[in-house]
């Protein structure tokens, strides 16, 4: 029998794991951002979502705080991190969670327009956050970055997406060179297919393409790994609170597979 796919849930035990973590989650509004800044405030940690202006209206987790930033734009980045240094007394982790998915589109029809707000979003907003956000962090530091399993695969059709999350695992591995010296540790994650509402919205707009409804290719995308289910958005916010707790103290640099084994 397949194991549920949805966005919701862990078969992990709440607890202390996080207590007193002052963390910031960019992208924490929605989506798998929101799952973990619920998780990590299960798990005692206290934090500012970042995300959108028009998105903060549901932050998602009790007694965090709300900041807007365009990750983009890096004033509102700069502004963002200083407004949450100062509500929370100091920073000691970071979850870089912003991110957008294009559409479906072959190489030879890219919009070079889109494939530039990709990478403005994906690669150059992971780049901003590090860069103002590592100054805040101190020995013990954490900064997880939620990348891809197209961090290491190719797409035919998302290449904006791919090129973008490639990039965001060189910011990583770069970063956690630089920042390995000042005790502070640099790794990202690389979800498959998650049952988020947006990723159900992308399956049903390409059902004139792929002749599936959305049940039927996530049951596909099941069949394609080894655990016979997608990872879901718990599993993914599992993953980065070990890698943002002292138990993943000797790692770094690193890209931590959250697929259910994807082969």
């Amino acid at each position: 029998m397949t194991a549920p796919t949805s966005s919701t849930g862990s078969t992990a035990s709440t607890g202390t794991l996080l207590a007193g973590r002052r963390v910031i989650v960019t992208g924490g509004a929605n989506g798998i951002g929101a799952v973990v800044a619920r998780r990590f405030a299960e798990m005692g940690a206290c934090g500012v979502v970042l995300d959108l202006p028009g998105s903060l209206a549901g932050a998602p987790a009790d007694g965090w705080h709300t900041a807007p930033v365009d990750v983009r734009d890096e004033d509102s980045m700069r502004a963002a991190v200083a407004e949450s240094a100062r509500l929370l007394g100091g920073i000691d982790a970071v979850v870089a969670a912003a991110g957008v998915v294009p559409s479906w589109q072959r190489p030879a029809e890219m919009d070079l327009t889109d494939f530039d707000r990709v990478l403005s979003i994906n690669a150059r907003g992971v780049a901003c956050t590090i860069k103002h956000a590592s100054p805040r962090l101190g020995p013990g530091g954490a900064i997880t970055v939620v990348a891809s399993l197209n961090s290491w695969r190719g797409d035919p059709n998302i290449t904006s997406y791919a090129a973008s999350k490639h990039a965001a695992l060189g910011i990583v591995r770069s970063a956690a060179l630089a920042l390995g010296p000042d005790g502070i540790r640099v790794n990202a994650v690389a979800p498959g297919p998650i049952a988020t509402d947006a990723l159900r919205s992308r399956m049903a707009s390409r059902r004139e393409t792929t002749g599936l409804q959305v049940d039927e290719a996530l049951e596909r995308s099941a069949r394609a790994t080894s655990l016979g289910r997608i990872a879901t958005a718990a599993e993914v916010a599992d993953a980065i609170a070990f890698l943002t707790s002292d138990l993943s103290s000797g790692i770094t640099g690193q890209l931590i597979n959250v697929d259910g084994g994807i082969h």
